[in-house]
């Protein structure tokens, strides 16, 4: 596998803030590199002011999806991973009203909010609609144009020269390059986003970028898809290394549904949505209260596994998770933000309503769902701004099919068939947040993609592939076709579809 292909598990899952991977984590990402370089050429006290202008979707929906609040905290040294999530809005409001920026906590310039940053709505860089730059202006009179594209699912890629041209919006195609790495010439850095140290070269077990290059590695070897995920990832890490860090991604999980299901309330932007998932985890407990995470599962699974129960309490954690995305909660990307709720919801399905409860379940469903991330995101997008929702939402219910049909005995056929049965069912879904909030339909389209998920994986159980007609790289593929053909106020603009439907007059966009 060429290395700079290679997609770790911590690449595919990321622990971060809230509302969008792409919008949020991908731009506070491109700031914390930003100060790491100028600490690693000394030139951090040099700067005397700086500029920070958004492009396309970025510039469109960014307020709204918190880019604003993402790269202020990046350039103050916040680390997402770790950040008070709670004071958050407080620390941004203390930039604008003092004109102040501390920058990683040790050098202060003038900031004028108003002034500085710059969201340029009509104009896009040829590479990737989401876009920033961030323009450093030093006391020796020189200044640097530092130019990243955040290209979902909180990875990030920077241009090695800048730009010097912008392009008008709104052409059908007008990111078709992207699928070979290029820039109109320009050259393209990928960054390693990931929680994991970055990847030495090495020789992987097993390469593939396709779906028959990953089933020729397990017929081969006899293994299993989670299998073969984890002898490429002990290539860098140890096996105790690995565990404990997956353990981590499901404790966050686990705490965000939590934390979900017992915050009531308004969520911010200015719509006025109310969470759901309060008062459904009230009702469905029948108003048994629990003290801890622990005594919470125990009162979900005394409940029963009648039909309707379980159905209503794998959509009540999906809405737990991103009600909690949407408040600038802390999230695992799953492929993204947006998407953050399918996987979880899925897995804790999985284990209290089939008995998946070991450590080795949890990270058997997580491998398997990451190969899957992994052949989406290197053969199309797990970008919506790319690719409209199919790429966010259709990847994630595709990856938790995948992993739940593994995990209740699968073979590696059937496991991938149901991955292909989900995104097939996602073709062509638009991605259209209205006010530019991850909110509508963002937050209830992730109880679809849980409820569906687990729909394709009975189906893939019940089936044999060999009769199939329609292989996982095949529906790729009709993703990456789809996602070209799809007119581009469809992808995280908020200029089409329920974002013009709804008025907006109240939302922070």
């Amino acid at each position: 596998m060429n290395q700079e292909k290679f997609i770790s598990v911590f690449d595919m899952f990321k622990i971060g803030v809230g509302p969008s991977s792409s919008h949020t984590l991908g731009p506070w990402k491109a700031a914390l590199q930003c100060i790491s370089e100028l600490l690693e050429q000394q030139k951090l006290e040099a700067v005397d002011s700086l500029q920070i202008k958004l492009y396309g979707s970025l510039a469109k929906t960014g307020r709204g999806h918190g880019s604003d609040i993402a790269l202020l905290m990046g350039l103050c040294g916040e680390d997402p991973v770790t950040t008070d999530t709670s004071l958050l809005l407080q620390k941004v409001d203390a930039i604008k009203s003092k004109g102040e920026l501390v920058l990683s906590s040790q050098h202060s310039i003038s900031f004028v909010y108003e002034r500085d940053f710059i969201f340029l709505k009509n104009e896009s860089l040829p590479y990737h609609p989401n876009a920033l730059q961030i323009i450093f202006h030093f006391s020796d009179q020189t200044s640097s144009t530092n130019t990243y594209y955040s290209i979902g699912g909180g990875f990030i890629e920077k241009e090695l020269s800048d730009f010097t041209n912008t392009t008008k919006e709104n052409t059908t195609k007008e990111n078709e390059s992207t699928i070979n790495g290029k820039s109109n010439g320009k050259s393209i850095e990928k960054l390693n986003t990931s929680n994991s140290q970055n990847h030495p070269q090495v020789d992987l077990p097993f390469e593939y970028r396709t779906t028959e290059e990953l089933l020729h590695g397990c017929m081969k070897s006899g293994l299993p898809i989670h299998e073969i995920v984890l002898e490429n990832e002990l290539m860098f890490h140890t096996a105790d290394h690995i565990n404990q860090q997956v353990d981590a991604i499901w404790k966050v999980m686990l705490d965000c549904m939590y934390k979900g299901c017992h915050t009531p309330g308004e969520l911010p932007g200015g719509l006025k949505v109310q969470r759901r998932a309060y008062e459904l985890n009230n009702t469905l407990l029948n108003n048994q209260t629990a003290s801890n995470l622990n005594e919470w599962l125990v009162l979900i699974e005394k409940g029963g596994h009648d039909f309707k129960y379980i159905l209503d309490w794998v959509s009540c954690f999906a809405l737990a998770v991103n009600e909690e995305n949407a408040s600038f909660g802390r999230v695992v990307t799953a492929p993204t933000n947006g998407a953050a709720g399918v996987i979880p919801a899925v897995l804790l399905y999985a284990n209290l309503f089939c008995d998946k409860k070991d450590p080795s379940h949890i990270r058997q469903f997580l491998y398997t769902a990451s190969a899957v991330g992994m052949l989406f995101k290197n053969g199309a997008t797990i970008s919506a701004a790319m690719g409209g929702c199919q790429a966010e939402i259709g990847v994630s219910s595709a990856m938790a099919a995948a992993g739940l049909a593994e995990l209740l005995g699968g073979s590696q056929r059937q496991t991938l068939m149901a991955a292909e049965i989900a995104m097939e069912h996602h073709l062509g879904l638009t991605c259209d947040p209205v006010g530019g909030l991850v909110q509508i339909p963002c937050i209830e389209r992730n109880t679809m993609g849980a409820i569906k998920a687990i729909t394709a994986a009975q189906l893939a159980l019940q089936s044999k592939p060999d009769f199939a007609l329609v292989s996982l790289d095949k529906v790729i593929q009709t993703m990456w076709n789809t996602a070209l053909d799809m007119n581009a106020k469809y992808k995280e603009t908020a200029d089409g579809g329920l974002a013009t439907q709804i008025s907006i007059a109240l939302a922070e966009c």
